[in-house]
């Protein structure tokens, strides 16, 4: 397992996906952030010292990002006949599945690591300097990363569903958009009673909110460990499906 996760990471850093991949968050994230005016989310138009406007924004790019740095990770094998081959090698399923998941959130941390610049600046440009709450933005990175697990272990059972890049990055990009939000709107039109909130709480937003500003909740945390334990496990029944 160890040298397939290898495998992984050497082919996300020497193809230009990766680089892209990042490339992307840091400019998006960097524009909100620091260059657009009056939209509520500069950090230099702030009353106070904060990460916020990065920890609203980043899952919402991460939506297209990490389908998009996932997409090849099954799809691309099964399109060019590699997944029956790896399969004869001692190594299980699952430690595919989780060789190719970590590997693709070890790319995602790799992205969200130069935005620790983010925090410096605002550290050094709060009044006094170093106003801001480091725990609470500690706290938040570890939910970012959270929720990042989960778009990761979807994008791979999208990748798992199909030889399509393209269609393993619609479908991953769906999945992840009605786990994130889909589940809190529908939540919120009040349509089913005493059943809302339970609804609202299967959607991510809900668990992430709490700890994109700081609160850990083990609540949370096994909500994201289970999530991304359920998807592994579907990749997994997915690629055994095929000797059915």
């Amino acid at each position: 397992m160890i040298a397939l996760l290898r495998k992984e990471i050497r082919s996300f850093l020497t193809s230009l996906i990766g680089y892209i991949a990042i490339a992307v968050f840091l400019i998006v994230t960097s524009l909100f952030m620091w260059v657009f005016p009056d939209n509520g989310l500069n950090v230099m138009e702030a009353e106070y010292a904060t990460l916020d406007t990065l920890f609203y924004i980043a899952p919402w790019v991460f939506l297209f990002l990490i389908p998009a740095i996932t997409m090849r990770s099954l799809a691309e094998e099964q399109k060019e006949g590699t997944l029956e081959l790896l399969m004869t090698k001692p190594i299980t399923d699952l430690q595919i599945i989780l060789a190719k998941y970590l590997a693709g959130l070890l790319v995602v941390v790799i992205a969200i690591f130069p935005t620790l610049i983010y925090f410096l600046s605002v550290y050094l440009l709060g009044n006094p300097v170093g106003n801001i709450d480091v725990g609470a933005t500690w706290g938040s990175y570890l939910g970012l990363i959270f929720l990042a697990s989960v778009y990761v272990s979807i994008g791979i059972f999208a990748s798992s569903l199909t030889k399509n890049q393209i269609v393993a990055f619609l479908i991953a990009a769906l999945i992840s958009f009605v786990m994130y939000s889909g589940f809190q709107s529908l939540g919120t039109f009040n349509l089913f009673g005493s059943l809302d909130r339970f609804i609202i709480r299967l959607g991510m937003e809900d668990h992430y909110s709490g700890m994109s500003i700081g609160l850990i909740d083990s609540r949370d945390v096994l909500y994201f460990v289970g999530v991304s334990a359920f998807f592994i496990l579907l990749t997994r029944l997915r690629l055994q499906a095929r000797n059915w």
